[in-house]
C-alpha cells in the first residue's frame, strides 16, 4: 500500500500550479486526501482537473489567495522573488518547499524509478507508467506531459512503484533516492544554470550517487555523454550498471529497430536471447527510449517479456510527435521538440514514416538562453525539412537577451540550404502554411511553447480553404 500524506503537506498552496510538473505533484496529493489549493496565470484544462479532483484553484497571482492555515507552499524554480503569494507566505511564515522536495517526499517508501537525460523523459517515463499499469502493478506517476490514454500527467497508485521524470535543468533531480535510475543522455542545455559540460557532468554524478545501496543505473552506450558518465561512475560502490543501445558492448543491445509506419518494431539481445516488441511511435530514438523503459522493469524484477508485451500498449503523449488532425489531405502532428538533437531526431522520424511526403515546420524557439547558444544548430536541423516557417522567441520565464532573436536560426537554416520564412504573428501562420501545403503534406508545429495552439488553426483553416 502506497503512503500517505507526507508530513506539511496537508494543506499546500502551489504557486503556478497548472505547470506540467507542479499540477502532478498536487493531483497526487489530492489523491491522497490533501486539501490541495494553488494559483496559476490564467485557465485551463489542467485547473478544470484539478478542481475535479478537489483542489481550490485561483486564477491570478495575489496575496489573497493564500489561506492563513496553509501548511507550505510549494513552488518551482520559475516563481520569482516579487510573487504577491510567496511574499505573503513569508510574512504568515509558512514553509516554502520547492517543487523537488515535494516530489522527493511523495517517493519515500516506494521502489523509485527516476528518468532523467537531456531530452526524452517525459516519453520514457510515460512509457514505464503506462506498461506498469497494463500489468496490474498500478504504480504512483509524475510525468511532464498527459499520456495519450489516460489523459493525466500524473496519478496516485496502490502498488509499491513510483515513476517519475526527473529533472536536471536546475538540479533538482539531486533530491531524489531512486532504486532504479535512468539516463538517457548527457548535453549542454539549460544554459541559465550550466556553463560548461564539466557543470552538467558535476550534476549527474550527484543524481546517480543519489541511487540507494543495490541499485541500478540504466544508461545508454550509445549517446556521447552518457558513455563519458559511465566512465565517471563505474567504480561506485553498491552500484549496478546496465548499458542499453545499438553499441555491440550495450548489456541490452538494440538489434534492430524495423519502421512500419507511424510505428517500430523493435529487436533486442537482452541475456542472451532476442526479443521482439512494438513501440506505438515512430523513430529510432522512441525505440532507444522503449528499450531503456525495458531494462529499467527487469532492474525491479519484472519478467522481460511480460514488460516488452505491455510497452505495445504505450500510445504516445501529448506533444510527442501528436497527430492534431488532418484536413485536404494534410496531417497536422505536434512537436515538443525545442533542443537541436531533439529537433533533428522527430524530423528523422517523420522521414522515415513518411517516405516521400512533403514535410513542413512551424518552429517557435523557446527561450532566449537557448537560442544563444544553439540557435546554429536549430537552424541546421529545419534543413532536414523540406520548408519551414520560424516564429519569434518563445520567452517563458527569461527575459530578452539584446540581439538574440529568431533572426540567428534563420540566418543559419538558410546557410544550410533550408527554405525558411519568418513569421512574426501567430495569426498570420495558418495562411502561410496553407500557401506551402498540398495533399499529403505533414506539417509539425515543432516547440515547447504555446505553438502547440496552431495546430487546430492550422487545420480550421485548411479545412476552410480547400
Amino acid at each position: 500500500m502506497a503512503p500517505g500524506i507526507p508530513a506539511a503537506m496537508e494543506r499546500p498552496h502551489f504557486i503556478g500550479i497548472g505547470g506540467a510538473g507542479m499540477s502532478g505533484i498536487a493531483k497526487i496529493l489530492a489523491q491522497r486526501g490533501a486539501k490541495v489549493a494553488g494559483s496559476d496565470a490564467k485557465e485551463s484544462a489542467t485547473a478544470e482537473s484539478l478542481r475535479a479532483l478537489g483542489a481550490t484553484v485561483h486564477i491570478g497571482h495575489e496575496a489573497g489567495h493564500l489561506a492563513e492555515d496553509a501548511s507550505c507552499v510549494v513552488v518551482s524554480s520559475a516563481i520569482r522573488a516579487d510573487n504577491p503569494e510567496l511574499l505573503r507566505a513569508n510574512e504568515l511564515a509558512v514553509p516554502v518547499v520547492h517543487r523537488s522536495d515535494a516530489l522527493a517526499s511523495l517517493m519515500n517508501g516506494l521502489r523509485a524509478i527516476a528518468v532523467a537525460g537531456t531530452h526524452g523523459k517525459t516519453t520514457t517515463t510515460s512509457m514505464l507508467a503506462v506498461a506498469l499499469s497494463s500489468l496490474s502493478l498500478a504504480p504512483s506517476y509524475a510525468i511532464g506531459g498527459d499520456l495519450e490514454g489516460p489523459g493525466t500527467n500524473a496519478t496516485h497508485g496502490e502498488g509499491d512503484i513510483f515513476v517519475a521524470e526527473a529533472d536536471e535543468s536546475d538540479r533538482s533531480f539531486q533530491k531524489y533516492d531512486p532504486e532504479v535510475a535512468i539516463v538517457l543522455n548527457v548535453e549542454l542545455d539549460h544554459h541559465a544554470n550550466y556553463a560548461s559540460m564539466d557543470e552538467i557532468y558535476d550534476s549527474f554524478e550527484t543524481f546517480v550517487g543519489k541511487v540507494v545501496p543495490g541499485g541500478t543505473l540504466v544508461i545508454s552506450a550509445d549517446q556521447p555523454g552518457a558513455v563519458e558518465l559511465t566512465r565517471r561512475v563505474r567504480d561506485l560502490s553498491d552500484l549496478k550498471v546496465v548499458t542499453y543501445g545499438s553499441a555491440e558492448n550495450a548489456d541490452v543491445r538494440v538489434h534492430k529497430v524495423t519502421p512500419r509506419g507511424l510505428t517500430s518494431e523493435v529487436t533486442v539481445l537482452l541475456n542472451g536471447k532476442f526479443l521482439t516488441f512494438t513501440v506505438s511511435v515512430p523513430g529510432s530514438h522512441y525505440a532507444h527510449n522503449a528499450v531503456a523503459a525495458l531494462a529499467a522493469g527487469v532492474a525491479l524484477g519484472i519478467p522481460a517479456h511480460n514488460l516488452a508485451s505491455a510497452l505495445g500498449s504505450y500510445t504516445g503523449v501529448k506533444r510527442r510527435l501528436q497527430l492534431k488532425g488532418e484536413a485536404a489531405g494534410v496531417q497536422v502532428i505536434d512537436s515538443y521538440a525545442h533542443h537541436p538533437t531533439e529537433m533533428t531526431a522527430d524530423l528523422e522520424a517523420m522521414r522515415g514514416a513518411a517516405a516521400d511526403a512533403r514535410i513542413l515546420v512551424v518552429f517557435q524557439p523557446h527561450l532566449f538562453s537557448r537560442t544563444q547558444e544553439l540557435g546554429t544548430e536549430m537552424g541546421q536541423a529545419l534543413a532536414l525539412a523540406d520548408a519551414s516557417v520560424v516564429l519569434d522567441i518563445y520567452p517563458a520565464r527569461e527575459d530578452p537577451i539584446p540581439g538574440i532573436t529568431s533572426a540567428l536560426i534563420i540566418d543559419a537554416a538558410k546557410a544550410a540550404g533550408a527554405e525558411v520564412t519568418a513569421v512574426h504573428d501567430q495569426a498570420d501562420v495558418p495562411a502561410a502554411v496553407a500557401g506551402m501545403a498540398g495533399p499529403g503534406a505533414l506539417v509539425l508545429t515543432m516547440g515547447a511553447g504555446d505553438v502547440t495552439d496552431l495546430g487546430p488553426r492550422i487545420l480550421d483553416h485548411l479545412s476552410s480553404a480547400r
